[in-house]
């Protein structure tokens, strides 16, 4: 985690902003003692990528080896 004084944020936003947009999370103090946090915000992944990829399946082969066996590889 970064950490700036509220001072150093003020006069280059930017590159603390481009930190947050890279992932990172920022604290700001004022006076030695931290105010705030700045982090990314999650955003909602579709359905179809929350789930973990599975191999498919055609009659119990791994599609992938089919398309193999069928190339002579």
């Amino acid at each position: 985690m970064r950490e700036t004084t509220f001072t150093e944020l003020r006069n280059h936003a930017k590159s603390y902003f481009d930190l947050v947009e890279a992932g990172e999370t920022v604290r700001v103090l004022r006076n030695g003692k931290p105010i705030a946090e700045i982090h990314p915000i999650e955003t909602p992944l579709p359905s179809w990528k929350r789930r973990k990829p599975r191999p498919l399946a055609i009659g119990g082969g791994e599609i992938s080896r089919l398309i193999l066996e069928e190339r002579g590889d």
